[in-house]
């Protein structure tokens, strides 16, 4: 039996004593794509941030339970640092840094202590080709990363986080300000890279959990309501709350 790659146990998480996430329990395997839906307020990027320890920065965040990575408690096995280099994350609103395309990329292995220019340059082409952008600006590396698109920024993300290799790669709404002809693009990212990575994908687009995970969590007001294959959970999912939000009766 495969051992899974995250497991959350009994995760509760609140923020000045207001609850966000309540008695979370199920396992993500390795090298799936899980989907997480839900409305607003339904604890989506509360689970995000706690997969790769961002609530460490807020004061206010209280956590119970566990998260495991390969076996190991990520709270109390593994330090915040090695964490976010195995856990990264893709964030709804592209955030180049402002410098040139190829150096987004180099950051993290330069952060890393890689210093060699060929070996960067290995990393930058296998990077941006894994994130579906290298034939886009192959020919311009050394331009401003600000100068692209809405779409190439958000897979220019993407590939920055490939660039340090990961295990884990989690996505807050990476689409919500892109039109559907880049949308497409970053969800052919995403499958492609299920090959090599677990990937998890917080979105408000109920379709776009449809086309790209093999599973989906239905979360509402910080409870998981139900997880499954993707394909099950679409067309006869068990719990009606999940079916009320699928066809529109709330959210």
């Amino acid at each position: 039996m495969v051992d899974p790659k995250i497991v959350v146990k009994d995760l509760n998480i609140d923020y000045g004593g207001a609850p966000a996430l309540k008695d979370m329990n199920f396992s993500v395997m390795d090298k799936e794509i899980l989907g997480v839906i839900g409305p607003a307020n339904s604890g989506k990027t509360s689970f995000l941030r706690a997969l790769n320890r961002l609530n460490d920065l807020d004061l206010g965040c209280r956590m119970k339970g566990s998260i495991l990575l390969n076996g190991k408690d990520i709270n109390r096995e593994m330090d915040a640092e090695e964490v976010r280099k195995k856990v990264t994350m893709v964030f709804a609103l592209p955030i180049p840094l402002p410098m040139s395309i190829f150096d987004n990329i180099a950051y993290g292995p330069r952060r890393h202590g890689i210093k060699d220019k060929k070996k960067l340059e290995e990393i930058v082409e296998k990077s941006l080709r894994a994130g579906y952008l290298w034939d886009e600006v192959k020919d311009r590396l050394t331009s401003s990363a600000m100068k692209l698109s809405g779409g190439q920024q958000q897979r220019l993300c993407i590939a920055r986080t490939l660039a340090v290799e990961p295990e884990v790669i989690l996505y807050d709404e990476p689409c919500s300000g892109l039109d559907p002809i880049s949308t497409a693009k970053v969800e052919d990212a995403i499958r492609e890279l299920k090959s090599r990575y677990t990937q998890i994908l917080v979105t408000n687009n109920v379709k776009q959990a449809a086309r790209v995970g093999d599973k989906v969590a239905f979360f509402l007001m910080g409870e998981l309501v139900e997880i499954g294959e993707a394909n099950q959970l679409f067309t006869a999912p068990k719990d009606k709350r999940t079916n009320d939000y699928l066809t529109g009766r709330f959210g």
